[in-house]
């Protein structure tokens, strides 16, 4: 079935996958302008996602973001764990080259949950097991996520210093913090975790972006710090950029 018989439910699809790649809410008439449709017809959308809950409604601002229901659409698809079947065999691959771990994860509230776990051949147990739940803004991989998030989720998630857990005294514990090491993540894109989730053990990590720009899951490498120089962890960043490209490239069906 085309698009064009289904109107509605395309333009419905259009406004949410909008609305995934803005950085905060906007207008209504910025949507129909960008998307090419009436503006009643958008008004009429966005009170049906709205009245379902994938869209949220700020009328002092009259603008317009994803509601509570899209969000848990993400959950779902996490839970369902295509993520897994699709991103295992790459990460595997990943450290049959790099001789070091790897993981992949996906982001849930203001933390990270361990969906593949791949450890490198005589390399320590880590605490990062499948189903492992750690605060986003300690992990590389979590920083590599919160660092593509629009600012608005990014308020959203931590709106003061109660929200941010620290691990052994380490880590942003403050917005501010928080701000800059995001901005850093982006400049270099890609993050890093440098003792703080396990004592002489760093992570380089990069997002996995879904076909909205999303950002859908992080793959990290984990490794002795003593193994592998910091002059050489831009290098490890690319390689995981490439295993993250395909990664990708997978989630939408190409």
């Amino acid at each position: 079935m085309t698009p064009s018989k289904v109107p509605a439910a395309h333009g419905t699809l259009r406004i949410l996958s909008h609305l995934a790649t803005q950085r905060g809410p906007v207008p209504a008439s910025q949507i129909a302008t960008a998307l090419g449709l009436p503006r009643s017809t958008v008004y009429d959308l966005l009170a049906v996602l709205a009245g379902q809950g994938f869209v949220v409604h700020l009328p002092e601002e009259q603008r317009y973001g994803l509601g509570v229901a899209a969000f848990e659409l993400s959950s779902g698809f996490s839970r369902q764990q295509p993520l897994s079947h699709l991103g295992r065999p790459l990460v595997a691959a990943l450290v049959d080259r790099l001789g070091e771990s790897a993981h992949l994860v996906v982001l849930h509230g203001r933390d990270v949950i361990y969906l593949v776990e791949e450890r490198a051949p005589r390399r320590p147990s880590l605490v990062t097991d499948v189903g492992v739940r750690l605060p986003s803004h300690l992990t590389a991989s979590g920083r590599a996520l919160l660092a593509a998030l629009p600012a608005a989720q990014l308020r959203a998630l931590y709106p003061n210093a109660a929200a941010f857990a620290t691990r052994r005294g380490r880590g942003p514990s403050t917005t501010a913090e928080l701000r800059t090491l995001l901005e850093q993540v982006r400049l270099d894109g890609y993050a890093l975790e440098d003792g703080e989730i396990t004592e002489g053990m760093a992570s380089v990590a990069v997002a996995v972006r879904d076909h909205a720009g999303w950002p859908a899951a992080g793959i990290a490498v984990t490794f002795p710090r003593e193994r592998i120089p910091e002059t050489e962890w831009p290098a490890l960043a690319a390689q995981l950029g490439g295993t993250a490209a395909q990664l990708s490239r997978r989630i939408r069906g190409t």
